[in-house]
């Protein structure tokens, strides 16, 4: 039996969000997950277990650190260490990639 395999757009899954924080599953690489977000306003400082992988598909975002900010544009990304405390945010609303493992579950509050 053919395996199928589908292309993303992007685009459409971008058009589907709704609810800034809250990601959409766009795929699944082993044990990791590739979620779509939008960013409006500040989410919570937060840490994880593991690393976190942030891609700005459009408009920018802040990610805060404890001693520093990291900006990021459109097509520029970041990788945050496991164990780092952060808290991203946007004041003009950003769409995100994120790569995270598959057990982190990602939503706002």
């Amino acid at each position: 039996m053919t395996q199928v395999i589908q292309k993303i757009k992007l685009r459409d899954v971008i058009a589907e969000i709704e609810t800034p924080f809250h990601p959409i599953e766009v795929a699944r690489v082993n044990d990791h997950v590739v979620r779509v977000a939008r960013i409006e306003g500040e989410y919570h400082w937060h840490k994880h277990a593991s690393d976190e992988l942030f891609y700005v598909l459009e408009g920018e975002i802040q990610i805060q650190l404890k001693d520093s900010n990291i900006v990021l544009k459109e097509n520029e990304m970041v990788v945050i260490p496991k164990g780092v405390g952060h808290c991203p945010k946007s004041g003009s609303g950003a769409y995100i990639l994120m790569f995270e493992p598959l057990e982190l579950k990602s939503a706002g509050d």
